[in-house]
């Protein structure tokens, strides 16, 4: 069963450009034996992903759509009735769906499960372009198991976009974009220096004083830098738009979902020191292994990681 939504069941536009399993294993990518799970992950996502839809666009441009600061002393940190409903539905569907799995969200409490897959969401990332009316949020879906994320969706209601990856061994596995009946196969794009690449974080301010003078040292060599997005980035990177994203302070609800969909895309996302990067923190995405490569060394020289990510989040 191909990752796509019920509207877009036609073959790949461009099989041409698929990721053999062997080069995302390469990097980093653990590829799981096929399993019936695989459809049902899969299914149970997009089902989530479209109800999310109708949830989120039903505050979003609303002129009298409240944001409320959950940040307190620490910083400001909206979250509205848009971001809760959205995650309500989505916890309501993949709780019918799949009852047997844990929840974790952003604004809703856990919730327990026995069969060793556990579903990551975050409702609307981008919660400060959501509430402003700018089309550069997303409703980010991971299913994980022990070894982490195995299947990620990243989707755009606004705009109608849906990028899908997971990390099934199976000839059909890999990661897609959609739009209505427009399917594509996702690959990330060559650039193995970072004097050719394009960058993208979400904000200037990146991170604490000492992560913020790693991101410039690379910021100096690359060829283009613009911020904003959120996680519309990570699917510009899968889909081989852009070359390069560099984050700090992120949550594990942030990043889970952008793995497999970057992964399957052929590229690598890992913290800035190359580590694991499933619990959030900072990350370092590249659709090229020689391009991630100079950029950690270049972030190399930052130190050790904030000790609470939750104080620079910028979702």
């Amino acid at each position: 069963m191909d990752p796509m939504p019920p509207t877009a069941e036609h073959p790949p536009n461009d099989v041409s450009s698929d990721v053999p399993n062997d080069a995302r294993a390469r990097f980093g990518a653990r590829l799981r034996p096929n399993s019936t799970d695989r459809a049902d992950l899969l299914s149970a996502a997009n089902a989530a992903a479209d109800a999310a839809r109708v949830a989120a666009l039903r505050h979003f441009r609303r002129v009298d759509l409240d944001a409320e600061d959950k940040g307190g002393a620490a910083g400001y940190d909206p979250v509205t009735q848009g971001d809760r409903e959205t995650e309500a539905v989505i916890r309501a569907v993949l709780a019918k769906r799949r009852p047997g799995d844990a929840i974790q969200g952003e604004e809703h409490d856990d919730t327990d499960g026995d069969s060793g897959v556990t579903w990551v969401i975050d409702p609307i990332d981008g919660t400060r372009s959501y509430m402003s009316g700018a089309p550069t949020w997303g409703v980010l879906i991971a299913a994980a198991d022990a070894d982490g994320p195995v299947v990620g969706l990243i989707d755009q209601p606004h705009i109608g976009e849906r990028y899908v990856g997971d990390l099934f061994d199976d000839a059909s596995a890999g990661a897609f974009y959609f739009r209505g009946a427009d399917k594509r196969r996702l690959r990330t794009r060559a650039c193995a220096r970072i004097e050719d690449a394009v960058l993208f974080t979400t904000f200037p301010e990146i991170g604490s004083a000492q992560e913020r003078a790693a991101f410039e040292r690379v910021k100096a060599r690359a060829k283009l830098t613009r911020y904003g997005l959120d996680c519309y980035a990570y699917a510009l990177l899968a889909a081989g738009h852009i070359d390069l994203v560099i984050e700090a302070g992120l949550q594990a609800y942030d990043v889970q979902a952008l793995m497999p969909v970057i992964q399957a895309a052929g590229g690598i996302i890992t913290g800035w020191d190359g580590g694991d990067c499933r619990n959030g923190g900072r990350i370092l995405a590249a659709g090229d292994p020689a391009l991630h490569a100079q950029a950690m060394a270049l972030l190399a020289e930052c130190g050790e990681p904030v000790s609470d990510p939750s104080a620079t989040d910028p979702a």
